[in-house]
């Protein structure tokens, strides 16, 4: 059986769920259109980080689940426990195939929850495993995904300290799925959250877009180029380190995974209320990624990353930030994307190479299921 799935996170929030719900905390109206809920069944495209995720979230879940730590709606939650301040996180990992040119989905389990841990200003230090297993699921194949977790959770810097397992009948999932969460202690003086961009802020991205969601396609779709392409999965957890380590302004942190660049920046601009100015010609889309993309009608702006950031900064900041990322292998070709404007809050504008400019909307779905 090949299931295609799709996944709705809702806690730790992708931000930029809109608030509408009628709670104690403060409603926040966003530029975007929010897409309302006009089905009595739940389709793959709620599960995509877009439009429909959205209305998922803002009319069925948030006006239940709700918390102030939940309102934030960031990468995860936010709290106080004693003198420390902790964040903590939590992702279910579907993506099909499981294995794929540079990694699987353990590795993409590990590092999908240590860098939204890390997307909230905080060193991960503990994360729980959960693992859903489909009857008849081969042993060597849970072994090479339980050995790559363990081999990537070293590389991390971080320690699996609890988990379970369970067992469905055949046919009831689609081989396995992967739950992660996590812990860990916020830097010093860190303060970053989607709703922190200001105008001014100058807006770096750590490196090549939609490496990872053309290598999920090309793989699962049994695609042969005459290039190589792999995943980007990686933990930016020490990346962040090094980035805190400058002392600069660092307002907002992101990892653009599912709905890719620009629905992290639709999200952020609602969730600040500031307007965003991206420049085509600057943003870092390799070659061969780019005739994929052109080839098969995809926009790499909308395709899934995984060790990839965003970070908007100070503009006094942001060369020794930018500096001080492309100093990591990770973040070796970090550049400068665009900047935070006051002009139409709440919208995502690209300036074209020819020199005109366009919106850059959040999709309904997403172009690819399952992907992570």
């Amino acid at each position: 059986m090949l299931a295609v799935v799709g996944t709705v996170r809702w806690w730790p929030l992708t931000c930029g769920f809109s608030k509408t719900q009628n709670t104690k905390h403060k409603t926040q109206n966003t530029k975007y259109e929010i897409q309302k809920m006009t089905t009595d069944k739940i389709l793959l495209d709620h599960g995509a980080g877009g439009k429909l995720s959205h209305a998922l979230t803002t009319e069925i879940i948030l006006p239940v689940f709700d918390s102030p730590e939940l309102a934030s709606l960031d990468d995860g939650a936010v709290f106080t426990a004693g003198t420390a301040k902790m964040a903590f996180s939590t992702d279910t990992y579907t993506v099909d195939p499981i294995f794929f040119p540079g990694g699987n989905i353990g590795d993409l389990a590990i590092n999908g929850t240590v860098n939204d841990i890390a997307m909230c200003g905080a060193c991960p230090r503990f994360l729980s495993v959960g693992l859903m297993l489909e009857e008849g699921f081969p042993v060597a194949d849970l072994k090479k995904i339980i050995q790559t977790m363990g081999q990537t959770a070293a590389a991390a810097e971080i320690s699996i300290v609890t988990g379970d397992t369970k067992v469905v009948p055949k046919g009831a999932l689609d081989k396995i799925f992967i739950n992660t969460s996590g812990l860990g202690i916020v830097h010093d003086g860190q303060d970053v959250s989607c709703k922190n961009a200001v105008p001014g802020d100058i807006i770096i991205l750590s490196g090549s877009m939609a490496d990872h969601g053309v290598t999920i396609l090309a793989k699962r779709e049994g695609l042969r180029f005459d290039v190589s392409v792999q995943s980007d999965s990686a933990p930016l957890n020490h990346l962040t380190r090094q980035m805190f380590a400058t002392n600069g302004a660092i307002h907002v942190l992101r990892d653009p995974t599912r709905g890719g660049v620009a629905t992290a920046l639709n999200e952020i601009a609602a969730k600040s209320h500031v307007g965003i100015k991206i420049m085509e010609e600057s943003l870092p889309v390799k070659s061969e990624v780019a005739g994929m993309c052109e080839l098969l009608g995809l926009d790499p702006l909308y395709l899934a990353n995984e060790g990839k950031l965003l970070a908007f900064v100070a503009p006094q900041d942001a060369d020794k930030v930018l500096s001080a990322m492309q100093a990591d292998p990770v973040a070796k070709d970090a550049c400068v994307i665009g900047e935070v404007i006051d002009e139409n809050p709440g919208r995502v504008f690209m300036q074209t190479r020819i020199g005109g400019e366009r919106i850059v909307d959040m999709l309904s779905g997403e172009q690819l299921p399952r992907i992570c």
